[in-house]
């Protein structure tokens, strides 16, 4: 699947009227995204969830995209093929960014398995990006999973699952590691909002 080009060579895009200090200014933070990738049942929802919580809890405006649900909406159309889960990414990653034009935190928790589409979103982002790798480790994953996922593309019934029928890159050099067999969910938000401050997004914690 290629990604089609406008289809009027007259569009050009519209820049906004208001800066990004001027959303500063009004919301009381940056802007950021902040991207959690990993295998299936990883703990990237978990952490993703506790950690739009606690950034709204305080006062930050954030919110949550969630695989499951992008591909009930937004993404339906696309399938699991190397190609479709490109155009996944890339779509979400467009949306991450119109959320921090407008001053949220966004929060992307995706299995995204391709090292070139997660620089891919990285590259669109003006704003800070905090790629987070929830490095769980695959037979922990696979202990974890409730809904059977694993066992099914083991037994051929589920083609392209990652890390099984289909690769997963892990990132080299993430900005934040994450190993839950190690790691609770609070100390894994608390490492999010560290390096959120530390990036001037957030307030000094």
């Amino acid at each position: 699947m290629t990604v089609p080009e406008p289809r009027a060579a007259n569009l050009t895009p519209v820049d906004s009227h208001l800066t990004a200090n001027d959303r500063r200014v009004l919301l009381g933070h940056g802007a950021a995204t902040v991207w959690l990738t990993g295998l299936s049942g990883s703990g990237k929802s978990t952490i993703a969830t506790a950690l739009e919580r606690h950034l709204v809890a305080g006062g930050t405006a954030a919110y949550l995209l969630d695989g499951d649900n992008i591909r009930h909406g937004l993404n339906r159309d696309l399938g699991f093929a190397p190609a479709e889960r490109t155009e996944n990414i890339r779509r979400v990653g467009e949306v991450c960014r119109l959320l921090c034009d407008a001053g949220l935190v966004a929060i992307a928790a995706f299995i995204s398995p391709y090292a070139a589409d997660r620089q891919l979103v990285r590259d669109l982002h003006t704003h800070p990006f905090v790629e987070v790798f929830v490095d769980t480790p695959l037979s922990e994953c696979e202990r974890r999973d409730v809904k059977g996922l694993y066992a099914r593309a083991r037994a051929g019934e589920i083609a392209e699952f990652s890390g099984v029928s289909a690769p997963y890159e892990p990132p080299q050099q993430p900005d934040v590691r994450i190993d839950t067999t190690t790691t609770s969910v609070d100390r894994a938000v608390a490492a999010i909002v560290s390096e959120l401050a530390s990036l001037g997004v957030l307030p000094p914690q």
